[in-house]
């Protein structure tokens, strides 16, 4: 990758300088073998090789001294290198880490924006004269048919939704928009999940409870975001809760549209894990596939909001859930996660070394 440009830099100066060192010791060490026969043949010379004697000695010492400069050197390059190579590593993991985070933060804030606008959704339609009339007259079949074509005509304009229900003060589903395609869901008895009872236990119109992402046995098991308020008496702000509408968030081509389109390079793609995690660490979506809802992440995110953590083995960056408006979130984490092993082909020297800072 490009920032590891530094590295790789550094590696080549190093492999160059190994190189010509190697060369300058290797010409010495010859020369310290000419230097020994020429001492050698002036000795058998006798006086008439003296003065060549004292030439061959002073090249002798001459060999000895850039050969010993030569290993120092050598032996201050390695140091040198070894050093660039833990700072540049450094270098590179903050980088990588805080756009990597940047990225997490991105994308869990795209789904608090969006999730935002549900819970806004929920708490208009609540206030239709239809739904109410519904909520109030639950064994009238024109206010209940009229109130489901209502909602059909909601969906069919707000297509991210999967269904929505209209409920009695007794959990039961009275009215639903897809009638046809979810038969099952009118006449079910929704009591004992804790977004109805949530919901019927708000304050005012001002208020909504959110579910976890789940699978909805009645939605042809589809996971769903439910979001749910209380249907008051004449759709006023503070009248008494007559009925629930549940609206039902068609979760999974939302969210991996959003984890799959964190602005990752190609390369970085390759070998990169978007998730969206809920409060549990429980991953709700993953930019490898639809996510199970069964499979959990390990996450050790300690005090911090944001940051980064990793190895030799991979970087893991997160960002937890900042809310929206009156959105607060649900503690959820954006998180990619990113090989490092994979990175480190053609980078000598840089499996050496842990390429995460703390």
């Amino acid at each position: 990758m490009q920032d590891n440009g530094i590295l790789r830099l550094a590696y080549d100066i190093a492999d160059v300088t190994q190189d010509k060192v190697g060369l300058i010791e290797e010409i010495m060490q010859r020369t310290e073998i000419l230097a020994l026969n020429a001492r050698i043949e002036a000795a058998r010379a006798g006086s008439a090789g003296a003065a060549f004697g004292v030439v061959a000695q002073e090249m002798g010492s001459v060999s000895s001294g850039i050969n010993r400069i030569a290993k120092e050197f050598r032996a201050e390059v390695e140091a040198h290198t070894q050093s660039i190579e833990e700072a540049g590593a450094a270098m590179i993991t903050e980088f990588r880490g805080q756009r990597l985070t940047d990225l997490a933060f991105n994308a869990v804030e795209i789904i608090d924006r969006n999730l935002f606008e549900r819970s806004c959704d929920v708490r208009w339609w609540a206030t239709d004269s239809a739904v109410v009339a519904a909520a109030a007259s639950p064994g009238d079949p024109h206010r209940l048919d009229y109130a489901s074509s209502r909602l059909a005509t909601i969906l069919r304009s707000y297509t991210v939704y999967l269904d929505l229900w209209i409920t009695d003060t007794q959990g039961n589903v009275i009215a639903n928009g897809r009638p046809d395609q979810y038969p099952q869901a009118v006449g079910s008895n929704v009591s004992q999940q804790g977004w109805f009872r949530d919901a019927m236990a708000t304050a005012n119109g001002d208020a909504f409870t959110v579910a976890d992402i789940d699978r909805n046995p009645q939605l042809e098991n589809a996971a769903v975001a439910t979001y749910a308020t209380a249907i008051r008496r004449d759709g006023e702000q503070n009248g008494a809760a007559i009925g629930v509408l549940g609206i039902f968030f068609d979760w999974s081509p939302q969210a991996q549209t959003v984890v799959d389109g964190v602005g990752l390079t190609e390369e970085e793609r390759a070998h990169s894990r978007v998730m969206l995690l809920d409060a549990q660490h429980r991953i709700i979506a993953d930019s490898r596939g639809p996510a199970s809802l069964d499979e959990t992440f390990s996450l050790a995110p300690g005090e911090r909001e944001r940051g980064y953590d990793g190895d030799t083995e991979r970087l893991v960056a997160f960002a937890r859930t900042p809310g929206y408006e009156t959105y607060r979130g649900l503690g959820w984490y954006g998180v990619v996660e990113t090989s490092t092993a994979e990175e480190k082909n053609g980078t000598p020297g840089v499996h050496k070394r842990s390429l995460v800072a703390s």
